[in-house]
């Protein structure tokens, strides 16, 4: 995703004189240099993950004024209201995520109560500049992958934080189609892997009707593939490597594989030190 510059690096004006066309050129060889935006995006996302929202949002604010028709960071800085919004109703919890009734049916509170204005603004925003980019040349890589993690932070908000779980499905399902469209152009993009992971995933553990409820409306789901590309996203991701290991954790958890969770866990906590969730999740995830 590093953009480059260059800068050419111009020879002393005292060794000009006398000097051939030829004996210059070497010193008129352009230099890459990386673009200084990307240090704002890891740094920022540095910050999501140690739950420091609002450092997190000035980077994010800083990366789009840098590139303002980049839909990456509008779907970041919406990332960090959705991640924030997680956080304190205590999803990315295993008192959360293996508890059904929660997981499978949604948060506490009503629709109005937990609706979040600005987590839909800025990835309504993130939407737009995607599909602008993708009218112009649709293999776009920012594009693709802006859309992917637009529609999979959606599916989320809708079936957990506002418990439209069929508005949920269907918006996954378009993640989904996303998320696969990218890696057909660019495999390496792993973090579409979390969207395709969580619909798979989330759908596999719906109950026996449900999924055949979903099923007639196009929309299947497989616990271990979703666990197989969720473990794809937690190596080989960039920005949501983080949140593919702690969500695969807690997947594991739910299959009563303890020993594979306490190991991702304890990596995120060794990486995120400042982060009290992941130290209280390792603590609790005991190893056989």
């Amino acid at each position: 995703m590093a953009g480059i510059s260059l800068c050419p690096v111009l020879g002393a004006g005292s060794q000009q004189s006398g000097q051939s066309a030829a004996q210059a050129a070497p010193s008129q060889v352009p230099v890459m240099e990386a673009d200084p935006s990307v240090a704002l995006m890891e740094k920022g996302f540095q910050h999501l993950y140690e739950l420091n929202f609002d450092d997190a949002r000035v980077e994010f604010l800083a990366y789009q004024k840098n590139l303002p028709d980049d839909p990456m960071g509008k779907a970041a800085e919406a990332a960090s209201y959705l991640f924030e919004q997680f956080n304190a109703k205590g999803i990315l919890t295993s008192d959360f995520f293996l508890n059904d009734a929660k997981f499978l049916g949604g948060v506490d509170g009503t629709a109005v109560q937990n609706q979040n204005a600005q987590f839909l603004e800025a990835n309504n925003r993130a939407r737009e500049l995607a599909k602008r980019r993708l009218k112009s040349n649709p293999r776009d890589i920012h594009g693709l992958l802006a859309l992917t993690i637009a529609d999979g932070m959606e599916s989320d908000y809708d079936a957990l934080i506002i418990k439209k779980q069929l508005d949920g499905l269907k918006v996954m399902k378009q993640a989904e189609a996303e998320a696969n469209t990218l890696l057909a152009i660019d495999p390496s993009q792993q973090d579409a892997n979390v969207a395709l992971g969580m619909s798979n995933y989330v759908i596999g553990c719906l109950p026996g009707y449900k999924r055949a409820l979903v099923w007639f409306g196009g929309i299947h789901g497989d616990r271990l593939k979703g666990m197989q590309l969720m473990s794809s996203a937690a190596e080989h991701g960039h920005y949501l490597q983080p949140f593919a290991r702690v969500m695969l954790a807690l997947a594991y958890e739910r299959e009563h594989q303890m020993d594979k969770a306490h190991d991702l866990l304890a990596e995120l906590a060794i990486q995120f030190p400042d982060n009290p969730v992941f130290a209280r999740e390792l603590t609790l995830a005991v190893k056989k």
